[in-house]
């Protein structure tokens, strides 16, 4: 199930499958085997209504919490750019070769975490964190080198900068992990199916217009890809876009 959420194109053709199955076994089935009555349509549609409105709220609940978490995502990206950025700065304090040194492991380290925010590799990512954990690595002990022999508030604003750093890119990697438990996306397809199954064995829809039937399995399917798409940082088409690492980038290598 976790796989086919990571990639909303498959989510989205699965879920038209299924609920097209289950509005086709509603209408063909259920309604031959055991017709609504005249007597029996108001109580049915009391039902029909309670389900899709359950179904409408569960998937604007589940679209707001994946829409606070891509948010939550763009602002660590923006944290993390502004603490790289201040402790590039912040590495002319530094007196002697130290602190060019510390300038080209943060460019080096910008690069990686450009990587990591481009990349679609989950093979890439393994890489990404080994490179990356080598420069923090590095970084922490040219600093902590130079806190050890002069020890004042100068240094102490350095050491503070380089662990914002470290710091952010803890923060923004717990964000890309954090998505939509797979138990809200099962009880929403199966309150979907459930749904599109009431509303083939509801419709009182003539031959001719049977499509019309397939309007809220499409619709729904659609609904679920959005919210797969945007609660998916590297399956989908909506990400997001490192701009401001992109732009601190730019500037440091003017």
């Amino acid at each position: 199930m976790e796989q086919v959420i990571r990639h909303p194109a498959v989510l989205f053709v699965l879920m038209l499958i299924l609920l097209a199955i289950a509005t086709a076994i509603g209408a063909l089935v259920l309604r031959q085997l055991r017709p609504i009555r005249s007597e029996g349509r108001d109580d049915f549609n009391i039902i029909q209504g309670a389900t899709l409105t359950l179904l409408a709220l569960l998937i604007g609940f589940t679209l707001s919490m994946a829409v606070g978490r891509y948010d939550q995502r763009k602002n660590l990206e923006e944290e993390e750019a502004n603490a790289i950025g201040t402790e590039y700065l912040r590495a002319d304090l530094i007196e002697g070769p130290e602190a060019d040194k510390v300038k080209a492991l943060l460019v080096r380290y910008l690069d990686q975490r450009l990587l990591y925010y481009r990349t679609r590799d989950r093979e890439q990512l393994g890489e990404i964190a080994t490179t990356t954990a080598q420069v923090q690595d590095e970084m922490w002990k040219v600093v902590r080198g130079v806190a050890r022999e002069k020890p004042n508030p100068i240094t102490a604003l350095v050491v503070a900068g380089m662990n914002d750093v470290i710091n952010s890119q803890g923060y923004a990697e717990a964000a890309w992990l954090n998505r939509i438990p797979v138990a809200a996306w099962c009880l929403m397809i199966i309150i979907a199916f459930f749904s599109t199954l009431m509303q083939g064995y509801g419709a009182r829809t003539e031959t001719s217009k049977a499509f019309l039937l397939f309007i809220l399995p499409v619709t729904v399917s659609l609904s679920l890809a959005l919210i797969a798409d945007i609660d998916s940082p590297r399956g989908g088409l909506i990400r997001v876009a490192p701009q401001n690492l992109m732009s601190l980038e730019a500037s440091l290598r003017r």
